[in-house]
């Protein structure tokens, strides 16, 4: 692939970070014109790492979903703007590669395999267990950080199929909502709704659940997140969206990279795909977007990187407003408490007929 040349230092990037989150407005052109040419250069060295990491999980899960993303301009400008004094150069996440495996097993395998770094890539600080230590929010996977020999830092995410389903049904109800519910950030009942929904979740994968569910039972944990689906509606929301956003559009091309824009007026998905060799222009479209984006454009744009259309989907599917999958995880959890209770009532009569 087209390899992009960093054009600038890391002092300079610094201080586009700055600018872009100030008052200014007259910088925020040339700062975005920086970080444009910071972010693109993630692109080949998360393109090298995908390339060992979809050899490992040949040997642990073949059927594994592997995605790659370039960070989106509003979550970096909403990372600076939580992390006051964070340098921008020293953001890890800019370049992010994600593997949603099945369970936990293949979880810990795939972490193991990596926590000493690759011959490429060395283990770098700032890595987290958000699986053995959930977020207040419900998040859950683990992230490891990585440099290669250039200094740029890559993300790599490990996930169940199971977190996966959680992390898409967040974002897209924070689509709709318009705030960003993975951050914290929206309305308490729905905060608390998904937070209480990853306890559930973990306890079909015998993992910690969030503090504050803590001392709740595995029954009155499942029950009181199906009580929270019924008064928000939660199942019938999800599936309006997927049906108002099921008309996709594709330009036909084949490539590597991926251009999607989700127009949130008309609740419509379009790719726009990219050879590895057309990376400088799949970059430039990128950028025209979030311009478009921050004039007030109602849509969210991402580049990421994929085999086919198809995996697409399944690895960014709140692009897509499907959060099927989440859904027969609550029915899974409705169909533990209906065998709960069920055990409970032949215990209770086994006692009486004594």
């Amino acid at each position: 692939m087209a390899k992009v040349e960093f054009k600038y230092s890391k002092e300079a990037v610094n201080r586009a970070g700055i600018a872009l989150i100030g008052n200014d407005s007259t910088l925020h052109d040339g700062a975005k014109a920086i970080i444009d040419n910071w972010r693109a250069c993630h692109a080949a060295p998360l393109n090298s790492f995908q390339t060992s990491l979809r050899q490992r999980l040949k040997q642990i899960d073949p059927n594994a979903l592997v995605s790659q993303r370039l960070k989106r301009m509003p979550s970096i400008v909403s990372k600076l703007e939580r992390n006051p004094g964070m340098n921008l150069a020293r953001m890890q996440d800019i370049g992010g590669i994600r593997a949603v495996v099945s369970n936990m097993k293949e979880v810990r395998e795939l972490e193991s395999y990596y926590k000493k770094g690759t011959k490429a890539f060395s283990i770098a600080k700032g890595g987290k267990d958000y699986i053995n230590t959930p977020k207040d929010s419900g998040y859950r996977s683990v992230h490891q950080i990585f440099k290669c020999k250039n200094g740029f830092s890559i993300e790599l995410q490990i996930r169940t199929q199971i977190q996966h389903s959680w992390a898409t049904a967040v974002e897209t109800v924070g689509t709709f909502l318009n705030h960003s519910l993975k951050s914290s950030e929206g309305p308490e009942e729905w905060l608390k709704f998904f937070s209480l929904a990853s306890s559930a979740f973990s306890i079909l994968e015998s993992t910690p659940r969030v503090g504050e569910f803590q001392t709740l039972t595995d029954e009155e944990t499942f029950d009181l997140l199906l009580k929270k689906e019924r008064e928000l509606d939660v199942i019938n929301k999800l599936s309006g969206f997927r049906v108002a956003a099921k008309h996709i559009s594709n330009d036909q091309k084949k490539g590597k990279y991926h251009l999607i824009i989700l127009d949130l007026e008309n609740k419509y998905a379009t790719i726009n795909s990219f050879e590895p060799r057309d990376i400088q222009l799949a970059n430039k479209k990128y950028s025209e977007i979030e311009a478009e984006v921050r004039r007030g454009r109602n849509a969210q744009v991402v580049l990421v990187a994929s085999e086919s259309i198809s995996t697409l989907k399944k690895a960014y599917p709140s692009y897509f407003l499907d959060s099927q999958n989440f859904i027969k995880n609550l029915d899974a959890v409705k169909k533990q408490l209906k065998k709960m209770q069920n055990m409970k009532r032949k215990s209770r009569q086994a006692h009486w007929t004594r």
